[in-house]
């Protein structure tokens, strides 16, 4: 590890000035630290693979983090200062002793799948955790003809289809019904959203297999993480696999995936 990045928005005081507070706290143990406090400006901070990105705030802060971490390879830690924060098991006052551990080679360092999602026009993003094929008219549905691979699979009339990483499992794919994943696992899952007359249960396929979507009459909103990336045409298609380059996050060695999900579920959502 060669620096901490502590990122925080400028919509939260408090995370601000507890990145201002740390990053002194950091220092005073030499370990070289820098703070990026992010809005709804695109923000590209200078990265390396020895950085560890640390997000305070809630699961929002975190899914910008790991942005950053990803496109550097580097890794990220997600610090709680959200209601439920299922992506950021930290609390404040262990900042520095996660840190620390993962410098001293102490923390676990779990690599979870990212997906690769291209649209029709040559353009790609990543997801953290979902991408969502919704529908673009309020009161109309999307129908939306799905592949697994080169295998036709379900003609879906619906509100939309999502595909979750186990990362994203617990977010938009848990209130659509769908199944929670062990994060440590390299798979994807495909769940309709409030389905019309069709199969509404969800389809868990290996990291390594392709989906794709097509629209078949009236136009889809192509959202990932919550930002939407453009439209899906009728006739054009959404192609979503596995990225090569897996997302590293830091957990500390207590850190367990069933007391983070009870935690969760206790406190009304994943």
């Amino acid at each position: 590890m060669s620096q901490v990045l502590l990122v925080a928005y400028q919509s939260r005081p408090d995370a601000v000035e507890l990145a201002r507070i740390t990053m002194q706290q950091l220092e005073n143990f030499g370990i070289e630290t820098a703070v990026a406090v992010v809005g709804d400006d695109p923000l590209a901070p200078q990265l390396t693979a020895n950085t560890i990105v640390v997000s305070l705030g809630g699961d929002g802060t975190f899914l910008r983090a790991a942005r950053f971490a990803h496109g550097a390879s580097a890794t990220v830690m997600g610090v709680n200062l959200g209601r439920v924060g299922f992506l950021v098991p930290a609390q404040p006052s262990e900042i520095v002793s996660q840190v620390t551990s993962f410098r001293d080679g102490d923390a676990l360092v779990e690599d979870r799948i990212v997906l690769d999602v291209r649209l029709s026009d040559g353009s790609h993003d990543i997801a953290i955790n979902e991408v969502v094929v919704e529908r673009s008219q309020a009161g109309h549905m999307v129908r939306l003809k799905t592949f697994i691979g080169e295998d036709e699979f379900l003609t879906y009339s619906a509100d939309g289809v999502l595909v979750a990483t186990p990362t994203g499992s617990t977010g938009y794919n848990f209130s659509a019904g769908g199944p929670v994943l062990a994060t440590n696992l390299a798979n994807m899952v495909m769940t309709p959203i409030a389905p019309h007359f069709t199969v509404d249960r969800s389809i868990v396929v290996s990291g390594a297999t392709e989906i794709s979507m097509s629209v078949l009459d009236r136009p889809g909103l192509v959202v990932a993480d919550g930002v939407r990336l453009g439209s899906i045409e009728p006739g054009e298609n959404l192609t979503i696999c596995s990225h090569a380059t897996p997302i590293r996050v830091a957990l500390s060695r207590d850190s367990k995936f069933g007391a983070r999900l009870r935690h969760s579920l206790r406190e009304g959502h994943a």
